[in-house]
């Protein structure tokens, strides 16, 4: 599938949709609950609907006939592995989590994790390393580090050391750890994305859970615990509002994004502060984020706490005066896909001046041309794509744009209400 975008000018207010991340949090605490949860307002996507065949092949009852409340009625932390291999289709969040969950099965109970091709080459070899040491038996199936995995109960406690490249791994490992048999110490060595386990600790205050955190460097977690049912809505998500940020700074009338709630920890919102330094017309009032274009200025950005906007942030440097610097985030070559790369080289076929640092992007401000460019079948790469088209005379072409399905499947919509002038195509 192809999506076709033109040069448009913004307006209008939109709602953000729920948090891909927030979404499979709750989904995964639900499940590991005893009784019903109730789950307001949960997103509606691939990487949602993956979390929910996860968590419901292993033993939880979720209901989603509703589209707005999901019901969900938990294990217990009894874990009751299938007998066939899970398959968590595009979703390395629900990987992740879930393989901490599945440690928490019986002594001997196995469960086998794969995923698509992506997520087949993305490594996950230091979280096996610390169920291990926790007590639980886990191996990747070829060797290599990466999926199809087996892990086996049960989870006992104990201490581990965690370089968490990807912020995923500890949190799994701040999941499962209260549902352990014994106390848990983690050592973490590294740790990018600390915004992503702040969400995860927000989640286990809200569930009472007994741990201690030494400025994210140490945490003590007491075993033995347990997850309560829950009714709560899910917060509006701030990694698919950059898109619609980026998208307003460059070409918006005015568009006011509704529905997003700084107090909330997730830290896409941080992209707000980052097209300010640019430039960026921004306010925030009662209604929303109200967001005018304005010429924009290259600046450097450190964005290790937000690889998932290095994308769109790519894009809108190009439109931006000067060099834009975007840096200390290395881990964007291990999501879906190397996004330091792949955007380095789409936006050289729209005539983009980029650089590849080893941890980064330098974009140089240029006139960008028409094009057809590879989406790479990675959402946020497909949708960054897309706000370049916004500015062209002619039309960009992105081929795989199936792929927003994963965490945006209403990005095309959404955009036309503001006047965006793009379509899907086969």
């Amino acid at each position: 599938m192809q999506l076709v975008s033109n040069r448009s000018r913004l307006a209008g207010e939109v709602l953000i949709p729920a948090s891909k991340s927030h979404t499979i949090r709750a989904v995964a605490i639900a499940a590991l609950a005893e009784g019903q949860s109730l789950i307001h307002n949960p997103l509606l996507s691939g990487d949602a609907e993956a979390a929910v065949r996860c968590y419901s092949t292993l033993g939880a009852q979720i209901d989603t006939s509703d589209a707005g409340l999901w019901r969900v009625v938990g294990t217990g932390g009894r874990i009751a592995p299938p007998q066939q291999t899970i398959d968590v289709g595009n979703s390395g969040t629900t990987l992740r989590i879930a393989m901490g969950s599945a440690a928490l099965a019986g002594p001997g109970q196995a469960t086998t994790f794969t995923g698509d091709e992506q997520i087949r080459s993305r490594p996950v070899g230091p979280l096996l390393d610390a169920l291990g040491d926790l007590g639980a038996t886990c191996e990747s199936v070829e060797g290599n580090g990466k999926a199809p995995v087996r892990i086996t109960g049960p989870l006992r406690g104990g201490r581990t050391s965690i370089e968490a490249k990807t912020s995923q791994y500890l949190t799994s490992l701040l999941m499962c750890a209260p549902l352990a048999i014994g106390e848990t110490e983690i050592d973490v060595t590294l740790l990018n994305e600390p915004g992503y386990v702040q969400m995860t600790l927000d989640w286990l205050d809200k569930q009472g859970i007994v741990y201690e955190n030494d400025q994210m460097r140490r945490f003590r977690v007491q075993g033995g615990q347990s997850y309560k049912p829950f009714d709560l809505p899910v917060p509006a998500d701030f990694s698919s509002a950059t898109f619609f940020l980026c998208a307003a700074a460059l070409f918006g009338d005015e568009v006011v994004l509704k529905g997003l709630d700084f107090a909330d920890s997730q830290p896409d919102k941080a992209v707000v502060e980052y097209l300010r330094a640019m430039g960026a017309d921004i306010t925030i009032d009662a209604e929303g984020i109200r967001v005018k274009a304005a010429p924009l200025t290259g600046v450097e950005i450190d964005m290790n706490a937000t690889p998932d906007a290095l994308p769109a942030m790519a894009v809108t440097a190009a439109f931006a005066e000067g060099t834009t610097r975007l840096v200390n985030v290395a881990q964007a070559r291990v999501k879906e896909t190397d996004r330091i790369a792949c955007m380095a080289q789409e936006l050289q076929k729209l005539g983009g001046k980029v650089e590849e640092l080893p941890d980064g992007l330098i974009v140089q401000g240029s006139r960008l041309k028409a094009a057809k460019v590879h989406g790479r079948s990675d959402h946020r790469i497909v949708m960054a794509l897309a706000l370049a088209g916004l500015g062209q005379d002619e039309p960009v072409t992105i081929e795989t744009a199936e792929a927003m399905a994963v965490t945006f499947p209403d990005f095309v919509s959404l955009m036309q209400s503001l006047g965006a002038d793009m379509h899907l195509a086969d």
